[in-house]
């Protein structure tokens, strides 16, 4: 017979302990010591075992026949409540382990550092996650709800930094993801924040794309009166499509005056695989002025205190912006937009040609296999055709129409 909530206080303990069944597998024990606990016997697989509901009067008769019903639904769908909870106290022991920071220390040593992404990709993914560090740092992974990660992104996102706060979300996501592969969360807050931060305006990199700009940029950085690297830097960058940071930390050995090729190492390069340039004769020209200067360096730009680091990434923005160049009119990275407007343009060379010269990767892993293979002997041609361009348009003497330009 179903219990009463007024019987239940009425209930005195005994030498042993006794059960008052209530229905449906409840019951409630009473202990000599008085305690009153509710417990739901049930049977998994021909076996029986007893769930633990609660302690009467903190659970009281109705709420017990809740958890009951919740309980019985749960096995009558095929799970086993016991287990469950079981499950629940060792999920919460293990992630209160695994905070979000330890988890993002571990994908980044695993997913980035053993898979050889270059040291700026590393400090640029810590410092992207540092700025939850103070919010979600310490928190169990686990626990981590979307509304929390919001919070701490919208933080980002007030100071005016949108990009910065959408990249930190997508790297968080990362992170989530990983704790999931790795059984140290279930799911990933992240993901569901994709559309939840205000979307910049999409910015292009500076960069000069017409011919009589271009040769008053050349002449000016010719005309530079500061130091002799990183004069001829700024010298030879329009000649070599090369992203900044891959030609400032470059170095000698990577240099075959023979073949006259610049090969920059896999683990310098944004694809992760090695990238041959051809040098033109302008380009060596400027290559053996350098050598007077740094040639008995390893580094090819040595900084200004120690030629043991290469010059700072700043170096070259920073003396364009000294010669007058505001940073809408030309930065370092623009320089590579320059080249391939212009060689685009020209209708000389094939796509992949100048793809493959800016070492760009291609989306189509078949036809991006067959590119690195090809190209080679058209590209050759085509940095000594760009090299003899910008020596015209620096000259600033009748250029021809690029559009109008013969075919090589």
């Amino acid at each position: 017979m179903p219990l009463k909530a007024m019987e239940i206080k009425a209930f005195s303990p005994s030498d042993k302990p006794y059960r008052k069944p209530d229905g449906q597998g409840m019951y409630l024990e009473i202990r000599p010591s008085g305690s009153k606990l509710w417990f739901l016997k049930y049977r998994i697989d021909g076996k029986e075992k007893r769930l633990g509901l609660g302690s009467f009067p903190d659970m009281s008769l109705a709420d017990a026949r809740t958890a009951r019903d919740k309980a019985r639904a749960a096995i009558q769908a095929g799970r086993d409540p016991l287990h469950d909870r079981k499950m629940t106290k060792i999920e919460r022991r293990v992630g209160a382990g695994h905070t979000f920071k330890s988890v993002a220390d571990d994908f980044i040593q695993t997913k980035l550092v053993a898979g050889r992404k270059a040291q700026a990709t590393i400090e640029k993914a810590r410092w992207y996650l540092s700025h939850l560090e103070a919010d979600i740092g310490k928190r169990p992974i686990a626990e981590i709800k979307p509304a929390e990660l919001l919070a701490s992104l919208k933080k980002i996102e007030k100071r005016g930094h949108h990009e910065t706060a959408i990249r930190t979300r997508a790297l968080a996501s990362r992170v989530f993801r990983h704790g999931v592969a790795t059984a140290r969360c279930e799911n990933d807050p992240a993901h569901l924040l994709s559309g939840a931060l205000v979307t910049p305006a999409v910015t292009h990199r500076a960069a000069i794309t017409t011919a009589a700009p271009l040769g008053a940029f050349l002449r000016a950085v010719d005309e530079y009166t500061g130091g002799p690297i990183a004069k001829i830097a700024m010298q030879l960058a329009p000649h070599v499509f090369l992203r900044p940071g891959e030609l400032r930390q470059g170095r000698w050995e990577e240099i075959d005056w023979d073949a006259c090729t610049w090969t920059v190492p896999a683990e310098r390069t944004k694809l992760r695989r090695p990238h041959s340039v051809p040098l033109s004769h302008q380009a060596i020209t400027l290559l053996r002025e350098l050598e007077l200067h740094s040639g008995g360096f390893e580094l090819m730009f040595p900084g200004l205190r120690s030629h043991l680091r290469p010059m700072s990434e700043n170096t070259m923005n920073g003396a364009y912006r000294r010669m007058g160049f505001g940073s809408d009119v030309i930065c370092a990275h623009g320089l590579r937009s320059t080249a391939s407007t212009l060689l685009n343009e020209s209708g000389l060379w094939h796509a992949d040609a100048i793809e493959r010269a800016l070492a760009h990767g291609h989306s189509d892993a078949v036809r991006g296999i067959y590119a690195r293979g090809q190209h080679w002997d058209e590209r050759v041609k085509m940095m000594q055709w760009w090299s003899d361009y910008l020596d015209k348009v620096k000259m600033g003497g009748e250029v021809i129409p690029l559009d109008r330009a013969l075919s090589v």
